[in-house]
């Protein structure tokens, strides 16, 4: 293995190269609590964080995630000091979960988002147009993955029920269990890219790399019957070197999903945007003003009621984020102010 198996390639080696501090490059393959295990594509380390790059990092976006490139001084017995992260070719993030203003890095430097939603009862569009904003944001391109194909009796109809929402995206129908559908992921996973693979507990996720990987390497578990959703078998999130080429990586799956600033609602939403375009007012809210052509085209069955509720929600959302954002700013410029003023009250005393 080296590092163009790791998914090294000329957008880190110019950012490399420009740096010049002496450092070794290395991908973070997982993330632990104060820690990480890094490669190089040669040798693996479990390492650290410098005290200089801990004492410099201010925003928890800034320190390193899973799929990172960060550059490490190697000690002995296969331990390592990060001393620098080379800049992210994309990040799939959200809103940490909870009341915290802040971006979580879940997954960085990901060419290709699978987005895996089971075909039994956890079918769920309103998640999928959700992921979708997201991986339109993170600059990696998005493919949905519908898994457990065999324990569904109507796989035309929910494929046709993302017919209006995932535009030009492509959709995998699979099932682990029967293998339909599997050699067509693989044309996603050539040597040097980099996949991951994002969705809810249960959806099968692990089963499916353990299928792409040729053997089981990731524990999976059963779905409860009475709603198939599953519990959380990936813990931590991963990055795997396929045999065949292509890295994953896997993420467990996530109760809370919350959108992180982003500008492509309208990447997600082109059908709302366009019959909005044909309102009587440029200002129209699609509640009950006239001529508004959004509920129009709700009553004529060309838009879906559940997709405008879910287009208003992420706009919530992004404007409730856009004031905590900016209320969070306004209190960390004033603590910055007040501890100068503070410095120079004990500088002239």
């Amino acid at each position: 293995m080296n590092r163009i198996t790791l998914g090294w390639n000329s957008y880190f080696e110019e950012n490399y190269q420009a740096i010049e501090n002496g450092f070794i490059p290395a991908r973070v393959i997982v993330e632990h609590r104060g820690g990480y295990n890094v490669s190089t594509g040669e040798s693996s380390y479990a390492a650290e964080l410098s005290g200089k790059f801990r004492f410099e990092v201010t925003r928890r976006e800034a320190l390193p995630a899973v799929g990172d490139w960060v550059l490490i001084a190697p000690k002995t017995d296969n331990k390592a000091i990060i001393h620098d992260l080379l800049p992210r070719r994309s990040k799939f993030s959200r809103k940490i979960a909870g009341t915290t203003t802040e971006e979580q890095i879940i997954v960085a430097n990901v060419d290709t988002v699978f987005l895996v939603n089971a075909l039994n009862q956890d079918f769920n569009p309103s998640r999928i147009e959700r992921y979708l904003v997201m991986a339109w944001e993170s600059g990696a391109n998005p493919v949905i993955v519908l898994s457990k194909a065999d324990l569904c009796s109507d796989i035309k109809g929910k494929v046709d029920a993302l017919s209006g929402i995932a535009v030009g995206v492509p959709i995998h129908v699979v099932s682990s269990a029967t293998e339909k559908g599997i050699d067509d992921l693989k044309v996603y996973l050539t040597e040097g890219t980099t996949t991951a693979l994002l969705g809810s507990s249960g959806a099968g996720k692990s089963t499916l790399i353990n299928k792409l990987y040729g053997k089981e390497i990731q524990i999976v578990q059963d779905i409860r019957q009475d709603d198939g959703k599953g519990k959380h078998t990936t813990t931590s999130r991963e990055l795997i070197t396929l045999p065949t080429g292509g890295v994953l990586i896997d993420t467990p799956g996530m109760r809370e999903l919350q959108l992180w600033q982003t500008d492509h609602l309208s990447q997600s939403f082109p059908d709302i945007d366009a019959f909005a375009e044909e309102c009587r007012f440029r200002d129209c809210q699609h509640e009950g003003e006239p001529k508004c052509a959004v509920r129009n085209a709700i009553e004529e069955g060309m838009l879906e009621e559940r997709r405008l509720e879910n287009y208003k929600k992420f706009h919530r959302e992004l404007a409730f984020l856009e004031r905590q954002t900016n209320k969070k700013a306004q209190l960390e410029e004033k603590k910055k102010w007040k501890k100068i003023a503070g410095d120079r009250t004990r500088k002239n005393r």
